[in-house]
């Protein structure tokens, strides 16, 4: 049961763990250092808060069930229309992210590695059909090829953070970016960084797994919730005390251009090697995991034949809203993150929040999480001012 309970864990550090990462330091810059670590303790303690109420509901409705199941069951068809409708939207915002990060950081290896200047068009373009490709070629392939990566990286991840702490200035991390509108900045970091508490697709599969032993459950949870957070304070750390907030919000959100920032920091070749690993598989991990759930749910809600006609149908339905995105907003790797907490809203505290007050009236024994409807109305404030947040950034 340990093994099983360890392995539970890193599913869910690793499921939030991923390319989020490298938006924080581009999302919080402009906060500065102690601001932004603020920030993240209030949105990690909504995160587990939510992951908690989403353990109640599944323990409750029963184990096996997955989340349309169980919406379906307490909240009807339009529950179940709601939360599908946001997952949908969510991946093919998480996508086209990826895909916008991915070509920024392709263009940077191009010109590094071959001297050769790829358009913005051509870059998106070898992504989506180099990496997109692993999509249509099911779960085993990228289950195998994502283990392997996600091990690497983790191994680039802790090489960098050793070899940068030493350079780390506290001055340095604790500078703010000029600003003339305090609250934009807030507003700006705060979907983003929610987003990247983003690990609760996965607890209705932990539920059947751990066979709805609470008291594990609780543990996996709570712990996995806060590996990430230790992992972003490190790496904000190292970013920020490095490059600086002030100098890091002059990107203007450009991936590559904080890549570049990290290498220079460091005169030796194999730690700005490693900074490069990391982007790239940080990016790379999160894109795979993203897509192929994209492309298993396009491919059960169309009912597509599993021919290769079928497959490319699938393929192109997936790929072609996003890929539309990444070529004509070229520098939204944040912004779209940033997007994607409206959808992930709805389906980490809305959702569970009416799933939760339904079946505590029609099912009152059981597991429940403590803090009762004024924990429940707190979340759902915090909820609403996240999506007040995403559109005051849109507008």
């Amino acid at each position: 049961m340990i093994l099983k309970t360890l392995g539970s864990i890193a599913i869910v550090a690793g499921t939030a763990i991923g390319a989020g990462m490298l938006a924080l330091p581009l999302a919080t810059a402009a906060l500065g250092f102690w601001q932004a670590l603020v920030l993240m303790l209030i949105i990690w303690g909504l995160s587990a808060y939510t992951a908690l109420l989403m353990l109640e509901i599944n323990l409750k409705s029963g184990v096996g069930e997955n989340v349309h199941v169980i919406t379906g069951k307490l909240l009807g068809k339009k529950g179940q229309f709601i939360q599908g409708a946001s997952f949908l939207s969510l991946l093919f915002a998480l996508t086209a992210a990826y895909l916008t990060g991915g070509s920024s950081l392709l263009t940077l290896k191009a010109q590094s590695m071959l001297d050769m200047e790829l358009s913005h068009t051509t870059a998106v373009l070898l992504f989506t059909l180099i990496l997109g490709g692993f999509a249509a070629l099911g779960v085993a392939w990228v289950d195998k090829v994502s283990r392997l990566l996600f091990s690497l990286m983790v191994v680039a991840l802790v090489i960098v953070v050793v070899f940068l702490v030493p350079e780390v200035s506290p001055t340095q991390m604790m500078l703010q970016a000029a600003s003339e509108e305090p609250a934009g900045i807030w507003m700006a970091a705060i979907p983003v960084v929610f987003t990247s508490f983003g690990f609760h697709v996965c607890i209705a599969t932990l539920v059947r797994y751990l066979d709805g032993d609470t008291k594990v459950l609780r543990k996996v949870l709570l712990i996995g919730s806060t590996i990430p957070l230790a992992c972003y304070i490190l790496w904000l750390m190292v970013t920020l005390g490095t490059v600086g907030g002030p100098e890091i919000n002059s990107f203007n959100g450009s991936l590559a251009e904080l890549v570049t920032a990290l290498k220079a920091i460091v005169e030796s070749d194999f730690i700005s090697k490693a900074v490069s690993l990391f982007a790239d598989l940080a990016l790379i991990t999160s894109f795979l995991g993203v897509t192929l759930s994209l492309y298993d749910f396009v491919a059960e809600l169309t009912r597509a034949a599993q021919t290769v006609a079928g497959r490319i149908q699938t393929w192109l339905i997936t790929f072609i809203p996003p890929l539309l995105c990444a070529l004509f907003y070229p520098d939204g790797f944040v912004a779209v993150l940033g997007f994607a907490a409206v959808p992930l809203v709805v389906m980490i505290i809305f959702l569970p929040i009416a799933m939760v007050l339904r079946q505590r009236q029609i099912q009152p024994q059981g597991y429940q999480v403590s803090g009762g409807k004024a924990a429940l109305a707190v979340s759902a404030i915090a909820g609403i001012m996240i999506v007040f947040a995403q559109l005051w950034v849109a507008l």
